[in-house]
């Protein structure tokens, strides 16, 4: 049995999402005790699934009947979805942002990438080692080289 709310949305009790999905509604009742599923409630506490709620079920009953997957698994398979939606959420937010800032011209874009980067530079974020102290030269006289076979200065001598 569907009702319908103020806002014209569907919700499903669970006898009927149970005859419609071939499912016993225990099995309903422990996804939801596992957080797999969050049916709304009414105030006599009855549960009422909604399209989203019904759109989830399929995915977890794809997973389990079709694909051999255990409720860990799919707990794990179903938060991951939520991520990867979330982050796909975020990089359409930063196109959207980076074809506004296009839109707007390049004039003064020196200006705006100089605000959104880090002011460091990449030597200031490496940790710096003192040099070690040069070694102390020795007075030592110069070799005239003029009186050096040229074999000996490239340091290949004959014999």
């Amino acid at each position: 049995m569907a009702k319908k709310t103020e806002r014209g949305k569907a919700y499903f009790m669970i006898s009927a999402v149970s005859q419609k999905y071939d499912i016993h509604p225990q099995t309903l009742r422990l996804y939801e005790r596992e957080g797999l599923l969050t049916p709304s409630r009414t105030e006599g506490n009855t549960r009422l699934y909604s399209e989203e709620d019904l759109e989830q079920l399929e995915t977890i009953l794809s997973l389990t009947r079709e694909l051999g997957v255990n409720l860990a698994g799919v707990e794990i398979i179903l938060n991951m979805r939520r991520k990867i939606e979330q982050m796909q959420h975020e990089v359409n937010e930063f196109m959207d942002y980076v074809k506004r800032e296009l839109a707007r011209g390049i004039d003064d874009w020196e200006q705006r990438l100089s605000t959104a980067m880090v002011k460091s530079a990449p030597t200031d974020l490496v940790r710096r080692t003192p040099a070690p102290a040069p070694a102390p030269v020795a007075d030592v006289p110069e070799k005239n080289t003029t009186d050096v076979p040229a074999a000996e200065r490239r340091g290949t001598r004959r014999s």
